[in-house]
């Protein structure tokens, strides 16, 4: 099953953190990758831009309006995603364990969700 492991993190926090905080921080998701695809699971991981670069759509009166910026402001922002194939939710959760979320070890989180296999006729 494919799993979308969504990286939450404080921007503020990641942009003001020491330059060896962020380079280990990269390193580490290198490696988790490398041993992803080694192991054949690895589908895709990509970090996002700032929210400052975020466009937002939304509906009203049944009409587009485009927004710039993220939709909330709130503490942590998506920062990021991987898409694993794993056997089972244990398995997802202990590579979620894995995967580092702040360079700083506070103010992020991971949510791991299935994707709905939609298929094609």
């Amino acid at each position: 099953m494919r799993y979308m492991f969504l990286i939450y993190s404080n921007e503020a926090n990641e942009a003001a953190a020491p330059e060896p905080a962020r380079r280990a921080t990269a390193l580490q998701h290198q490696a988790i990758m490398r041993e992803a695809a080694d192991r054949g699971i690895f589908l895709g991981a990509d970090p996002l831009e700032p929210t400052s670069t975020a466009t937002t759509l939304r509906s009203t009166d049944g009409k587009p309006v485009i927004i710039d910026g993220p939709f909330a402001e709130t503490k942590e922002q998506l920062a990021g995603y991987y898409m694993l194939e794993c056997r089972d939710l244990d398995e997802a959760i202990e590579w979620g364990k894995r995967i580092p979320f702040t360079c700083q070890g506070t103010d992020g989180s991971i949510e791991i969700r299935p994707v709905h296999e939609i298929h094609k006729h």
